[in-house]
């Protein structure tokens, strides 16, 4: 380890140390929470389930924060950019780094993001691209429909998609199908 790694090393422990003394859990993105503990001081639960990564556009944010909180109450480590990303972090850099480390992909089409040309668009290509580094039968990138929107050609001729809409539930039950298929 490196000076500047000690460094760092340090300052994340005085950080996990300070959360834990004022009564807080603290968690380390990827790698698991630290939580407050009388008897022993703290307790340290790995992050070992399924990460998700949840592409949308900003004005779907309302109810893609809902698919968030569905997911995270159904077991799965769910990763929203607008709830995980830090002040003064590097956005391309952390967003391809949560996709690379996903388990899934989630793409969340609507009426106002098939149209929309940036962010969203980029995170599904690169998506798509780490994909093809997968096995063929392994499930990665899972198109859902918020709305009675068109999906893009090139991903409804290779990927079927799931609808949200108009049974939030069942459309759920069938994201989770699909997920539980390669980790359970």
């Amino acid at each position: 380890m490196t000076a500047s790694e000690q460094i760092s090393a340090d300052q994340i422990a005085d950080v996990v140390l300070a959360g834990l003394t004022e009564g807080k859990a603290v968690e380390i993105d990827s790698l698991g929470i630290f939580y407050p503990d009388q008897a022993t001081g703290f307790r340290f639960e790995p992050m070992c389930r399924p990460r998700v990564f949840l592409a949308y556009v900003v004005e779907d944010a309302e109810i893609v924060g809902r698919l968030c909180d569905a997911l995270t109450a159904m077991g799965y480590n769910a990763w929203m950019d607008s709830r995980k990303l830090l002040p003064g972090q590097n956005l391309p850099r952390a967003i391809e780094s949560a996709i690379q480390t996903a388990d899934y992909f989630v793409a969340c089409f609507s009426t106002r993001s098939v149209k929309k040309r940036g962010g969203f668009q980029a995170e599904i290509r690169y998506a798509l691209d780490c994909a093809k580094r997968l096995p063929l039968d392994d499930i990665f990138v899972i198109p859902v429909r918020l709305d009675d929107c068109g999906v893009p050609r090139s991903i409804q001729r290779e990927i079927q998609y799931i609808n949200l809409f108009p049974d939030w539930r069942k459309g759920l039950r069938r994201l989770a199908q699909a997920m539980k298929r390669r980790s359970g």
